[in-house]
């Protein structure tokens, strides 16, 4: 789909899209969000199975851990795991990954 910008000639609207995110200052912060469905694959199957990734806010990743257990483990190996989203997002790297345990209900 395309759309007119002052008369001229058709532009894409992924295009508009991308400059007003760009112009805003929140593009950034939309691309790091595609470290949500990354996760998985990121982590591999084990540690996607007990966490869900939940938010960023800024360049910071939020994390739920299933367990307690899971949960101090995984806060040692924060670093790999940082450093691997970084890989995959080197445009718009996170500082830092947060986990949390998830509440139960």
């Amino acid at each position: 789909m395309a759309a007119r910008r002052g008369g001229g000639r058709p532009e894409k609207i992924g295009s508009l899209v991308d400059g007003l995110l760009e112009k805003h200052g929140v593009q950034d912060q939309v691309r790091r969000m595609d470290v949500l469905d990354l996760w998985p694959e990121i982590v591999g199957d084990t540690v996607a199975g007990v966490t869900r990734a939940k938010g960023v806010d800024e360049a910071t990743l939020f994390v739920e851990v299933r367990s307690s257990a899971w949960l101090m483990e995984l806060n040692m190996m924060k670093g790999e795991f940082l450093a691997r989203v970084n890989e995959r997002l080197p445009e718009t790297p996170l500082d830092r990954i947060v986990f949390v345990q998830a509440e139960t209900g």
